[in-house]
């Protein structure tokens, strides 16, 4: 039997019920990414019926705003009859190729740059001083550089991509605990090993981060640059298109160019996902 002296309050006993993700965590993840799917297909699908509805009733002037059906049925005709297919593989190649490169490079002088303090010291303000330097406004200078064709269009997604992956594993780098070097230290891992078990495992979740960033900006970088400096892409076709008062042209190239983003930045988010299985998930997908 418990005894409560005089004048003193019994204590307050807090009782927590384990609520519905701790009881049944399979069943609560399967609804959560059902509604997520859900309101994932639901907002565009909304917006597109609205899009229609108010091109079907002339609340826009349906010849600058065409119906979402008009540029359905002109992008299946052009993809029909081929005339899409040769824009959206010159995007495409200039995006994939530049990013290859920019990558590359930004991860390997990152690296560097996060390990050797002095290297990092020597490069840093240059590099900070052409970070901020819009990316379009060097493509004059490429253009010098390479001529006309396909070289300025690479280098300019290239230097575009680097700059973000650059940044984000030098950060990486420089945010691994001491403790984990030292440990390497201890156990005289040679510079491979280093590399290997200690630095690329730590660094590489952040770097992918700033990769499927930089997926998305490339793709906006080159689309911009070909309608100033190309005779095919999709940033060209919807220039031209616009010029030529085609506006259900004009938007089948942007809906072109928005799944190419989504679908490259996607595809970069997979590929960080099966490299890093140890990082935690971005956008709450596969969380219990």
């Amino acid at each position: 039997m418990t005894t409560i002296a005089p004048g003193r309050q019994p204590e307050a006993v807090l009782v927590r019920r384990p609520g519905p993700e701790e009881l049944h965590p399979v069943r609560t993840h399967r609804r959560r990414r059902a509604l997520e799917l859900s309101l994932a297909v639901a907002v565009p699908l909304v917006l597109v019926l609205w899009w229609q509805l108010a091109a079907d009733q002339r609340w826009i002037d349906a010849r600058v705003y065409p119906a979402p059906s008009t540029i359905l049925a002109d992008g299946w005709d052009r993809a029909a009859a081929g005339d899409l297919w040769p824009d959206v593989w010159a995007t495409l190649k200039r995006v994939l190729g530049g990013y290859a490169i920019g990558t590359a490079a930004g991860y390997a002088l990152g690296l560097l740059m996060g390990s050797l303090p002095l290297i990092r010291a020597a490069l840093e303000p240059l590099l900070d001083a052409l970070y901020v330097v819009p990316k379009l406004a060097l493509l004059p200078v490429f253009l010098n550089m390479f001529g006309l064709g396909e070289g300025p269009q690479v280098a300019l997604v290239a230097a575009t991509v680097f700059f973000f992956v650059w940044i984000s594993t030098m950060s990486a780098v420089i945010a691994i605990p001491s403790g984990h070097l030292d440990a390497g230290r201890v156990f005289g891992a040679s510079p491979w090993q280093m590399f290997r078990h200690v630095l690329l495992p730590a660094s590489l979740p952040a770097v992918l981060v700033g990769a499927r960033i930089a997926a998305g900006v490339a793709v906006l970088v080159i689309v911009a640059s070909e309608q100033i400096a190309a005779s095919d892409g999709l940033g060209h076709l919807i220039f031209d298109s616009r010029a030529l008062f085609q506006n259900d042209v004009m938007f089948v190239g942007i809906v072109c160019v928005a799944v190419l983003g989504v679908l490259f930045s996607e595809l970069v988010r997979i590929a960080g996902r099966l490299l890093t299985p140890w990082a935690p998930r971005d956008r709450g997908r596969g969380q219990s």
